[in-house]
């Protein structure tokens, strides 16, 4: 087909029907679109003729690219990997009730939009379950409800001020770096030793904003004891601009004992963030994640963040709030508790009855859903990685938990287990045996 130019007159309406044998009403529904966008204009008694449109570029004819999701499946038979859950045990039928009940409940809560900070609820019942399980006085004005942990964390930055310097626990989750890197002008590591994030660190570098896991860190597994918690409370109480950030991730998954009293229960001068997410509790999926802010903050909240949205669906955080209210949320962390610690115990005892005991050593047993393995069989992390490869076995070595360009090959390996059975992590034990022996 030729190119119709400029002022050029279109065929009428019944010759083009005629021509293309099709209907005159769908030529004049074409004609009134083609005029409707600027492409051609009628002359009354005339007819239809091709808009002059100055500026157009025809450039070379579009080819169709091809765009490939990245693979996700993987070529591991055993992964003992850290960020999985048994989603087995997700209470199905309990959230299928209690969908239904919001649904036919109906009303306007359920389809208008809620307040930036969450359905308040939601955020009740959030304050209600701190205070019976974490000790913490905390009103539902102080509790912010987003998707997830990436999320709050920036609007935390937007909070104190990207131009502050912040700090990072360095071993620590890589990607909590990623976050505070692609928000804030400065980010710098926080040494970590056996009680958790080391005071000199943040004093030495003059950190003003420290992110921190007191209640147990990622990888090493250290629990900050109370000497720890008063010393960093100190140092932020020390000048005016610091302020800590208490992530929380997976307090709820303590294997002995009740859980370590947050640092934000201990605060006297409203200087602890505290933040914690659904995620390891529910299913990774579950992206419904919560802030805490200090009463002297909120304000400061409405004045500068108080035009976002919330982030997180009103359905979703109905199901939720009832979730907590009505206790199934304390009953399924119970019932995931029981089943991680067998799974956990299971992996030390064969550890224990394996070959392998003689050149591993199992440290950070006590707290979340990992071990970290000490080996002293002289391979390398990197050999001990490939070894398992070989094998079929997928297991991370301590050095790829360094963001700040200090991976030491020390020959320690993390190993997670929540997202594995009995039968599973046998069979890793067996495969590690022929890789490492």
């Amino acid at each position: 087909m030729g190119k119709i130019g400029p002022g050029e007159k279109l065929p009428s309406k019944r010759a083009l029907s005629a021509h293309l044998k099709i209907s005159v009403v769908t030529v004049e529904t074409a004609y009134s679109l083609l005029a409707s966008e600027g492409y051609i204009y009628s002359v009354p008694g005339s007819g239809y003729y091709a808009e002059n449109i100055p500026g157009r570029i025809i450039g070379p004819k579009k080819t169709r690219t091809i765009i490939k999701e990245p693979e996700q499946s993987s070529s591991y038979l055993i992964d003992f990997s850290t960020n999985r859950a048994d989603t087995t045990l997700f209470p199905f039928s309990v959230w299928a009730k209690l969908s239904r009940e919001i649904l036919s409940s109906g009303g306007d809560e359920l389809l208008n939009t809620c307040s930036g900070k969450g359905v308040y609820r939601l955020r009740q019942a959030i304050g209600e379950y701190l205070r019976c399980f974490r000790g913490m006085d905390v009103q539902p004005e102080q509790i912010v409800v987003g998707a997830g942990s990436e999320y709050l964390t920036g609007l935390v930055i937007q909070l104190l001020g990207r131009e502050k310097v912040y700090g990072v626990e360095d071993p620590g989750y890589v990607k909590t770096h990623q976050v505070f890197s692609a928000n804030c002008s400065k980010v710098l590591p926080i040494e970590v030793d056996g009680s958790g994030a080391r005071l000199s660190s943040l004093a030495a570098q003059g950190i003003q904003i420290a992110h921190i896991t007191p209640s147990h860190h990622f990888p090493l597994g250290t629990i900050m004891p109370a000497a720890r918690r008063h010393e960093i409370l100190a140092w932020a109480y020390a000048a005016s601009d610091r302020y800590i950030i208490e992530d929380d991730y997976d307090s709820d998954f303590r294997m002995y004992g009740k859980p370590v009293p947050t640092l934000q229960s201990m605060d006297s001068y409203s200087r602890v963030l505290y933040m914690n997410t659904f995620t390891k509790s529910l299913a990774p999926s579950m992206r419904i994640g919560y802030l805490v802010i200090p009463p002297e903050l909120i304000s400061c909240f409405e004045e500068k963040l108080g035009f976002y949205a919330c982030t997180v669906p009103v359905f979703e955080q109905l199901i939720l709030a009832e979730f907590l209210k009505r206790g199934y949320f304390e009953r399924h962390v119970s019932r995931m508790r029981k089943l991680y610690l067998s799974r956990r115990d299971h992996f030390i005892r064969s550890l224990s009855s394996s070959p392998l005991s003689k050149i591993l050593e199992v440290q950070s047993a006590n707290g979340g859903t990992h071990l970290l393995l000490n080996s002293k069989n002289g391979l390398s992390e990197r050999e001990l990685k490939e070894r398992a490869a070989a094998q079929g076995v997928r297991v991370y070595g301590l050095s790829e938990y360094y963001s700040f360009g200090k991976n030491k090959d020390e020959g320690r390996i993390i190993a997670g287990y929540s997202g594995m059975n009995a039968q599973e992590i046998s069979l890793g034990i067996s495969a590690l045996e022929r890789a490492w022996l």
